[in-house]
């Protein structure tokens, strides 16, 4: 990746709007996907995207929108997917272009459902691209204070250190502080297994937990997190880190926390199905608990957080009844 190298993102949501917005700081011109005609012309006239982050001013004509995602793969070398994991295998069946000498940059904070891989893990196996080319974008850092450009922070993941800084230059700002690293798949795990805590952390408040409860549910979140990725993939780590435990932190605490925010739905009563119809976002560890739970059950990782949590939205046990036998096993 160099400075004539060009960057397109894929996705529509929030934290695409987010990453489109940094880039603009830097750029002269960003490719941007989505598959809403409607929106690529709202963005157009108005210079802000419609759905999400309405707040965030968006240069339209530094940018390149479009909703063909061939057009995109073929034009751009640096590809930063921000669709959400559920969708990816689906937008990726649209290509005929191929992904080869592509650099990809996952910003997916979820495991791909129909392969039980994370993104890097999913493009390297099913695409044939090279470690070395992908990387990840991951917190912490919330999308809603990127709009608002307060100070925030990212970890920019890839085993090509040189890639990984020219992503970072490409992103960094006066508000935008950035850090790399070479642990893509511990990183990108952290990012995953961080939302399925903030799901729990939800759904402790809306059962009426409070803060005393929440501290040691993310004190054993964090363990429980080190326990997981060393299962998976086994390097030397600090999990107290920014990327580990500050964006698990920020998730699980944050009022912005779309994860979190479904959580607590699930906790005040509400069935699965009407807290994502409630939702206008996509709740990305949902997804990410039954993958999860499936990888935790092969590798044999003790996980009282994520079992709770399973078998909260997908054995449809008592919220109540799962967090009392919950509180017992923490310490």
């Amino acid at each position: 990746m160099d400075k004539h190298q060009k960057i397109a993102v894929f996705g529509g949501g929030s934290w695409a709007t987010a990453i489109v917005k940094m880039l603009i700081e830097n750029l002269e011109t960003v490719g941007w996907y989505m598959r809403n005609e409607q929106t690529i012309e709202h963005i157009k006239e108005n210079d802000h995207n419609p759905k999400y982050l309405r707040s965030a001013e968006l240069e339209a004509n530094r940018l390149d929108l479009s909703s063909d995602i061939n057009y995109m793969v073929a034009t751009y070398d640096v590809l930063i997917f921000a669709i959400p994991s559920a969708f990816l295998t689906s937008e990726l069946s649209k290509l005929k272009e191929s992904l080869k000498n592509k650099t990809i940059f996952s910003a997916i904070k979820g495991i791909v459902p129909e392969t039980g891989l994370i993104v890097g893990e999913h493009f390297n196996q099913k695409y044939n691209i090279s470690l070395d080319n992908i990387g990840v974008i991951t917190g912490p850092c919330h999308a809603e204070e990127v709009a608002m450009e307060r100070l925030s922070y990212l970890t920019i993941a890839c085993q090509d250190e040189a890639i990984a800084k020219k992503m970072a230059e490409a992103l960094q700002s006066w508000y935008i502080n950035i850090k790399t690293t070479d642990d893509i798949i511990g990183t990108e795990y952290a990012a995953v297994l961080k939302n399925i805590y903030a799901v729990a952390a939800g759904i402790a408040h809306g059962l009426g937990y409070g803060d005393n409860f929440q501290s040691v549910l993310m004190s054993n979140a964090i363990r429980e997190m080190k326990r997981f990725i060393k299962k998976v993939h086994k390097m030397k780590r600090n999990i107290n880190d920014s990327a580990y435990l500050g964006d698990l932190l920020v998730t699980g605490y944050s009022t912005f926390s779309r994860n979190r925010m479904f959580g607590n739905m699930i906790g005040k009563g509400y069935t699965v199905k009407s807290a994502q119809h409630e939702m206008s976002m996509i709740a990305e560890g949902y997804y990410a608990t039954k993958s999860a739970y499936k990888i935790k059950e092969e590798k044999g990782a003790k996980t009282p957080i994520i079992d709770a949590v399973y078998n909260v939205l997908y054995d449809d046990k008592d919220p109540k009844k799962e967090f009392k036998k919950l509180t017992n096993k923490l310490d």
